[in-house]
């Protein structure tokens, strides 16, 4: 299993979030906080569930995070200031270690920013906003690691208009009570990849 160094070895510690991704359809760029910590057992991961109640992607397990904001100084910030309106982690709490792999979302698209931050402890006392979160769901790196909760299956969307179509994988993790897929399970598998661990 790896350690939080190994882990925190894997981002790009040169200015996290520069140069900015371009906007996708229109739509500027997202940033999402990928939230880790030490255990004596080893690393453990914050994520949320999306509340049910919304348009898109409800009840899925994701990390906090979301589109950037004029006011965002860049996508660090977007990052900390989405992870605080969601779940209020504190920014101060959070310290920053580079960025993951970049990545751009198959069905709606998006550019995404992972950003690696590395928390003191497990957090408390975090507020959730139900209008965007139904829980914080925690996850050991261990757990992510079983062999018998990963799959990929090949999906296919129609690419032009004479009706041909294009198959890409899609990675599902299956957790105990929730299933942790789309670009959430991309950017675990990606760490993964990278440690060959997958």
């Amino acid at each position: 299993m790896p350690t939080l160094d190994e882990l925190v070895s894997l981002a790009d510690a040169e200015q996290p979030g520069h140069p900015e991704p371009p906007p996708a359809n229109g739509k500027a760029p997202s940033a999402v906080l990928v939230p880790i910590y030490d255990t004596p057992e080893g690393p453990e991961v914050v994520f949320t569930r999306r509340a049910w109640h919304l348009r898109s992607h409800a009840g899925q397990v994701s990390f906090p995070g979301g589109r950037k904001d004029p006011e965002d100084r860049d996508l660090v910030d977007t990052a900390l200031r989405e992870s605080e309106e969601e779940i209020g982690l504190r920014p101060y709490t959070v310290e920053i270690v580079g960025e993951l792999e970049r990545l751009t979302t198959v069905t709606s698209p998006a550019n995404i920013v992972p950003i690696l931050g590395v928390l003191p402890e497990r957090p408390h006392d975090l507020r959730l906003s139900p209008e965007e979160v139904d829980d914080v769901v925690i996850v050991s790196i261990a757990e992510l690691l079983r062999p018998d909760i990963y799959r990929e299956e090949i999906w296919f969307r129609q690419m032009t208009p004479n009706g041909s179509f294009e198959g890409f994988p899609i990675t599902f993790f299956e957790l105990e009570g929730d299933t942790l897929w789309g670009a959430t399970a991309r950017i675990v598998r990606s760490m993964f990849e990278r440690l060959t661990l997958i």
